[in-house]
């Protein structure tokens, strides 16, 4: 069973889409989901600079346009995996390539999501820290000891805190014992109750939504369940914006099915060294450029159901 993964904010680095442009057909398709979404994707893939990126308004739409693209690159013919799985915002792209939505609604949808996110990020001063390792009721306690919510349990030892810059500092001064502290290039606390705007903006938006049942196995970030109702996995992405991302429970669930093999979509690397870590004997590629593109196909002819 191959599964495909598309990564979350935070991800993107400079200039990542440059390479992909010169794969026949990649570039049409930026500058028309350019059109959709009101940026110049192509720019803010290749020449715009790690501030730039940033912006939650930016980089969501960019997120999921580059790993759209390289699904088409895959399946060319309009296939689809056997499974697929999003983290955050990755889960936009999940719903497009699973048959949940088209990929003009899933880029609209993230572009009203990442304005939203950015316009409730901009009411208060607020983070992200990753926390590496650690006692996992420590850290928790220590995050709760800080007013800090647990917004991505991620699974390998990791789990990201989110809350305002003066919880985030307190935090720092006084970490968890044996865990290593890293603040991520986000805008905001995501999947907290500070994005409770911003989940009313989608919920205004979701029902007009043409939505189809998927086609592939779908996985949720709420509770890491298979989800067989397209308006029911909808409901969830509107929700999951204020709430935890459980990354640990997707990657039980792929342990569970049988997944053999994952290709995580570009800006690859995230969530393939955290499957590396967790999910032992399963088969990892990361699609960083257009050269592993012979490689994935590869592996996808082998690990197909």
């Amino acid at each position: 069973m191959i599964l495909l993964a598309s990564p979350g904010q935070g991800a993107q680095t400079p200039g990542f889409l440059e390479p992909w442009l010169e794969v026949p057909g990649v570039a049409d398709r930026l500058a028309w989901w350019s059109a959709v979404t009101g940026l110049d994707l192509v720019r803010f893939g290749t020449t715009a600079d790690a501030e730039e990126i940033r912006d939650t308004a930016v980089a969501q739409p960019l997120l999921v346009a580059a790993a759209l693209a390289a699904y088409e690159q895959l399946y060319p013919e309009g296939g689809r995996p056997d499974a697929v799985a999003g983290h955050s915002v990755g889960e936009l792209a999940a719903a497009a390539i699973s048959g949940v939505l088209s990929p003009e609604t899933a880029l609209v949808l993230v572009r009203e999501r990442g304005r939203a996110m950015a316009e409730a990020a901009a009411v208060t001063e607020t983070g992200m820290t990753a926390l590496l390792g650690g006692e996992p009721d420590e850290v928790l306690a220590m995050l709760e000891k800080h007013g800090l919510t647990p917004a991505n349990v991620n699974g390998a030892g990791q789990v990201v805190a989110a809350g305002t810059t003066a919880q985030l500092q307190a935090l720092a001064d006084e970490p968890p014992a044996k865990a290593r502290l890293r603040p991520l290039a986000v805008a905001g606390a995501f999947h907290t109750d500070h994005m409770a705007p911003a989940v009313a903006t989608l919920a205004k938006l979701a029902p007009g939504a043409d939505v189809h049942d998927p086609q592939s196995t779908l996985l949720s970030n709420r509770d890491g369940a298979v989800v067989t109702s397209g308006r029911d996995y909808l409901d969830r992405l509107v929700a999951q914006v204020s709430a935890p991302v459980r990354w640990d429970e997707c990657m039980a669930t792929m342990r569970e099915l049988g997944v053999t093999a994952i290709i995580e979509l570009p800006p690859a690397g995230t969530l393939t060294g955290l499957a590396r870590r967790e999910l032992k004997g399963i088969e990892l590629l990361a699609l960083k450029t257009p050269d592993d593109l012979g490689k994935a196909r590869e592996l996808i002819k082998a690990h197909t159901s």
